[in-house]
């Protein structure tokens, strides 16, 4: 699952709803009866392709920056921006942050930060505002391609005052100018060199990427120990964490790729826990709590991650809008849902939740399941229904489109194989690709290479402005070092346009109707296909309290401090 990198972000007053499922039964493999150990071991689905705060962008790397570093702000449970690192969140009001005149006399913003007292590093150096304003070096470099590049591009310069205060000025109005959640301090005493040597090569050479346990990387309440690459992570608490201490003295993340591997590994006691973020799917995690609910706590959260197909709008094939509607009127999503998933899915008919403030009906395009309609749609295209029962255009090539998702994830592989049966009713061959998680996302998807249709979700933060994702100048390409999240090649003017509105305007009522017209054009046009919202599933020991998922992209990692035994 890939993590949606928002540019500037507004948030609501809304928490997701968390319903819980206690379980009480008797002391047995991962059941109430904690270990002798003072570990405690994770499992996950996926491996993280780095552990870099800021290339590359994966569930799996934010689970274990949760433990390890912090941004300077963070989404809380209540989906409000909160400090993390800083003393107090800056605001027009508080005079923080305010509006001001550039050098070339365009109108921008300045924003004060003020960190807390006493951050170090694992290795004891002091973490400074020298730290911050190397990540702003990086990920403004073009040749890095780092996440969210626009973002770091906003931020003109950057004044060190001292070592806890600095100033940020920002080249134009920016509604989210104090959610700089992916603001981390990046060591300045081990990295500048190995960025200074070769920007290019920074991605591919960074400590966290070849001595991802050297101490110094890590300021969080833990520090990264031991890496098995594509298997595990060992971490231990930092010795020079400076807030609350944590609980546990080890965390093991244990990476089991396919699903049910991971159940039987729960099972035996192999790990203690599956993490909600990156886990068993809600089908799986059904049938698991009819056949073991007594042993465990079940938390379900529902939130902002949103599971849907990207499109390669290069291939010709998908380059007609009229495919790709067709492609949705032949997926019978709300009979997917209710079958795979008993109803708690919400079909989603853009990448809006409905949870969310600017989500919107008005005026949106909406794709039931409708045979006839995609027939017609098809047969308007070009694609005549042959005698083998597949389409085909004039010159007899058949209407075949690869489907690719994380190999191993039986969820996802079961959504799979409902639409390519659905679809090859409907005269559309789907082909089924997958490909390890690793790959798919840190070379598949990031060098837009695959050529079809491709299934993933995105965690976001509340009010997500989409450029990362939906801008054409987020397109990855050779000549961007490959950064940027519009996989799909989507280009649009208009898009464009709304989204630096969004970026820049401050009145959170004037963003609603740029809002609207964004979600009319995305259901338009879809450049994505759409498919539901998910639901998360959190499979706890009994004995273990203080895991609190957010429904948001914040991982419950963040809060790690709060995880202990229960008495």
């Amino acid at each position: 699952m890939r993590k949606l990198a928002s540019l500037s972000c507004l948030v609501v007053f809304c928490l997701a709803a968390c319903s819980e499922d206690p379980a009480n039964g008797s002391a047995t493999p991962g059941g109430s009866a904690p270990p002798a150990t003072d570990t405690l071991t994770i499992g996950i689905s996926q491996y993280p392709a780095t552990l870099h705060p800021i290339i590359d962008s994966m569930v799996a790397k934010s689970y274990v920056l949760g433990m390890a570093s912090r941004g300077i702000v963070r989404f809380d449970h209540d989906w409000e921006v909160a400090c993390s690192l800083c003393t107090e969140l800056p605001t027009l009001e508080n005079g923080a942050a305010e509006m001001v005149l550039l050098e070339d006399g365009t109108e921008g913003m300045k924003v004060a930060w003020e960190l807390q007292d006493g951050m170090r590093w694992a290795d004891g150096e002091p973490v400074t505002t020298a730290d911050f304003h190397l990540t702003w070096e990086i990920g403004r470099h073009p040749a890095v391609g780092a996440l969210g590049s626009e973002f770091w591009r906003t931020i003109q310069r950057i004044e060190i005052v001292d070592d806890r205060h600095m100033v940020l000025y920002l080249d134009r109005r920016v509604a989210g100018y104090n959610a700089g959640w992916i603001l981390y301090p990046t060591p300045e005493h081990l990295e500048r060199a190995v960025f200074e040597a070769d920007p290019a090569e920074y991605r591919n050479r960074t400590l966290y990427q070849t001595d991802p346990a050297t101490p110094g990387l890590w300021m969080g309440p833990y520090r990264v120990t031991e890496v098995t690459r594509g298997t595990s992570l060992a971490l231990e608490k930092n010795p020079h964490w400076h807030g609350r201490p944590a609980h546990f003295d080890r965390i093991v993340v244990r990476t089991i790729e396919r699903t049910t591997t991971l159940e039987a590994n729960l099972l035996s006691g192999t790990i203690d826990m599956i993490a909600g973020e990156l886990g068993v799917e809600l089908d799986q995690a059904l049938a698991f709590r009819k056949r073991h609910g007594d042993r465990y706590q079940m938390l379900f959260q529902p939130g902002l991650l949103y599971e849907h197909i990207d499109v390669d709008l290069d291939n010709p094939i998908l380059a007609d809008v009229r495919v790709r509607r067709a492609l949705l009127h032949a997926a019978n999503r709300a009979g997917l849902v209710e079958e795979l998933f008993g109803g708690e899915q919400i079909v989603a008919d853009t990448f809006v939740h409905p949870m969310d403030s600017p989500y919107t009906r008005e005026g949106v395009a909406t794709y039931p399941y409708d045979p006839e309609r995609a027939a017609a749609l098809l047969d308007e295209a070009g694609w005549t229904l042959s005698d083998d029962g597949i389409r085909r255009d004039a010159s007899g090539a058949p209407l075949q489109l690869k489907l690719m998702t994380t190999a191993g994830n039986k969820s996802r592989e079961m959504v799979e194989q409902v639409l390519q049966s659905q679809w090859r009713d409907a005269g559309i061959d789907a082909r089924i690709e997958n490909e390890n998680a690793r790959v798919f996302f840190g070379q598949t998807l990031d060098r837009r290479e695959f050529g079809g249709l491709a299934m993933f979700a995105w965690a976001s933060a509340p009010e997500p402005v989409p450029r990362t994702i939906l801008h054409s100048s987020q397109i990855p390409s050779e000549a961007n070092s490959w950064s940027g999240q519009n996989y799909t090649g989507f280009s649009d003017p208009e898009v464009d346009a709304l989204i630096v509105t969004l970026e820049e305007e401050l009145d959170a009522e004037a963003r609603l109707g740029p809002w609207q017209r964004l979600q009319q054009i995305y259901a338009e046009q879809l450049p994505v296909l759409p498919l539901f919202f998910r639901t998360d599933v959190y499979i706890l020991p009994q004995w273990l309290e203080g895991v609190r998922p957010t429904g948001h992209i914040m991982t419950s990692t963040q809060w790690i401090e709060d995880w202990a035994r229960s008495e």
